[in-house]
């Protein structure tokens, strides 16, 4: 399960957008989290056909982080896997494209800080041990330098030697980032933006978060809004990620998993449970598509749809799988 933080200046409407994409109020503390179900109709629709006694969404967790960029928010936007990054694009004096330039520095300096403490502790170690350190002083000195440029981490050209080295320091501008502009009812993202950026009429949309799903349906609809917040902030996650979804069906459950894009058979099969990826033999494939239109995994196996893959198969969205394995 993947988290992202959501991150934003004072009467930005983070807060309210927390509530839109969780159905959950405001709780206070150091941080307001909620694990909500990537919305995905696949599953249901396998449940359906195969009889399935329990759907089961992949899901996501969202951080809502109090207090901007204090020592205590920063790190819990550290332990996030992307951020949501929120600007104010409704209501007189709205200008996103500065708040978006202020955050952008405030995490810009955040990671410099960070990268300065560790870099200043790898060359002692450095000195220490004769170079045993040289390979993360090197690392470290790359993303200062990049850094002090004003270049968010996720823009340097890095290698896995120096992702590796970063990592551990979960730096803020090295996450991926998703804009989403909060806007006021009728109006569109500011051209000015990012071109990714999303745009979100949070106030209402947190309107309908308190209403049940068909009111809250009604309501959108009332304003025009085709798809959720949710949707479409979680869509933007994943394709900032690099995540995709398979599936797996039988009589106990339909489920839906997230995976990194480029994922082998065996890799997904870890996704399930280790001892699956320890023991895999095979996996059996076919696409969503295929069991769909033919009305069943049985059926669609007469049809020839099924493939028979091994361990250097890479997993694509929206494959049904079974794996074969050996305890």
């Amino acid at each position: 399960m993947k988290s992202i933080g959501l991150v934003g200046l004072p009467y930005s409407g983070k807060s309210t957008l927390f509530t839109a994409l969780t159905r959950t109020g405001a709780a206070g503390g150091r941080a307001n989290q909620a694990v909500v179900p990537v919305p995905d109709p696949r599953p249901a629709v396998l449940a359906g056909l195969e009889g399935s006694k329990k759907i089961v969404q992949a899901q996501v967790r969202f951080v809502d982080v109090p207090g901007g960029a204090t020592a205590q928010g920063l790190a819990a936007l550290r332990e996030a896997d992307a951020l949501c990054v929120v600007v104010r694009a409704f209501g007189p004096g709205a200008a996103p494209t500065e708040e978006l330039a202020e955050i952008t520095a405030d995490l810009l300096l955040a990671d410099l800080a960070v990268v300065e403490r560790s870099l200043e502790n790898a060359r002692k170690r450095s000195t220490a041990r004769s170079g045993g350190a040289a390979g993360e002083v090197q690392a470290l000195e790359l993303a200062l330098a990049r850094l002090g440029e004003e270049r968010p981490l996720r823009e340097v050209d890095l290698g896995e030697e120096d992702r590796r080295v970063l990592r551990g320091l979960a730096p803020l501008t090295l996450k991926p980032w998703v804009v989403v502009a909060n806007l006021g009812e009728g109006s569109a993202v500011p051209p000015e933006l990012p071109p990714q950026t999303l745009g979100v009429w949070a106030e209402i949309e947190a309107e309908a978060a308190a209403l049940s799903p068909e009111d809250a349906g009604q309501l959108l609809k009332e304003f025009g809004v085709s798809s959720p917040g949710l949707d479409r902030v979680v869509a933007a996650s994943y394709r900032a990620l690099d995540l995709i979804t398979f599936l797996t069906t039988g009589p106990d459950e339909s489920r839906a998993w997230e995976v990194r894009r480029g994922a082998t058979a065996p890799e997904a099969a870890g996704v399930i449970h280790t001892d699956i990826q320890r023991g895999f033999i095979r996996a059996e494939v076919m696409s969503y598509d295929d069991l769909v239109a033919a009305g069943g995994w049985d059926a669609a196996q007469a049809r020839g749809a099924l493939r028979v893959e091994g361990k250097g198969y890479v997993v694509r969205e929206g494959d049904v799988v079974y794996i074969r394995f050996a305890v």
